[in-house]
């Protein structure tokens, strides 16, 4: 297999990002426990949005992970992909509104 910018193994070095900033790590760590404690919304639920989310910022360490998580959650291949095409059609939608603005800029200056 070629290698690729992205080393799947550095996914499991996440947590060694600690030792070069001891509090900010530990704080970080603490936050993101606590966003995926169950709460208003559940476990799974989050997993979802995270799926999407992590599609929509093209992060493969993201992915991976909460593909897994999903998985380990009970989360199908179609809830899965359903997730990815919710976030798609955001950040399709959320470029194409910025067309407004170019559109705004071109009458403003095409007068």
């Amino acid at each position: 297999m070629a290698k690729t910018y992205y080393n799947p193994d550095d996914l499991r070095k996440f947590g060694k990002i600690t030792e070069w900033s001891e509090d900010l790590g530990n704080k970080f760590f603490d936050y993101y426990g606590k966003v995926f404690e169950e709460g208003a919304l559940s476990a799974r639920e989050k997993s979802l949005i995270a799926l999407a989310v992590s599609h929509v910022i093209k992060c493969p360490y993201c992915i991976d992970a909460y593909t897994k998580d999903g998985l380990q959650r009970g989360i199908t291949k179609e809830e899965m992909m359903e997730a990815v095409h919710a976030g798609a059609a955001i950040e399709s939608g959320a470029t194409l509104v910025h067309g407004v603005q170019m559109m705004n800029k071109y009458d403003k200056l095409s007068m």
